[in-house]
């Protein structure tokens, strides 16, 4: 729902709530990338619109939930990673717009493994 203030009405796309997601999951330690998956791919070409790559955001009235999807970097501790993720993208998402976030579901859909080059 939108805000309303004392000059008028603010609306936040659901689109910016998504790159707010998408930027702090990116910045978080152990997420190799975000996981578009192909779904997504469907709904790009079928509606037109710029899907964001592995975040799902669904906002009712004043409160936020938001899925991702992701890839992590093997090696890592991937509770503690997802634990983290959770956390950073609530704050993100809650300081920069205000809303409450009511949940952050994260699925791991793969793992980074980086191969070491022998010279």
């Amino acid at each position: 729902m939108p805000e309303k203030s004392q000059y008028g009405v603010i609306r936040i796309s659901d689109d910016v709530i998504s790159i707010i997601a998408g930027l702090a999951a990116q910045d978080t330690p152990g997420i190799a990338s975000m996981s578009g998956g192909i779904s997504e791919g469907f709904t790009k070409r079928l509606s037109g619109k710029n899907a964001k790559k592995g975040v799902l955001v669904e906002v009712i009235e004043s409160e936020a939930a938001i899925q991702l999807r992701v890839i992590i970097n093997y090696g890592t501790n991937i509770q503690q990673v997802c634990r983290d993720l959770q956390e950073n993208v609530r704050e993100a998402v809650e300081n920069m717009t205000g809303l409450r976030v009511m949940e952050v579901n994260v699925k791991v859909e793969s793992l980074a493994v980086k191969k070491e080059l022998e010279l």
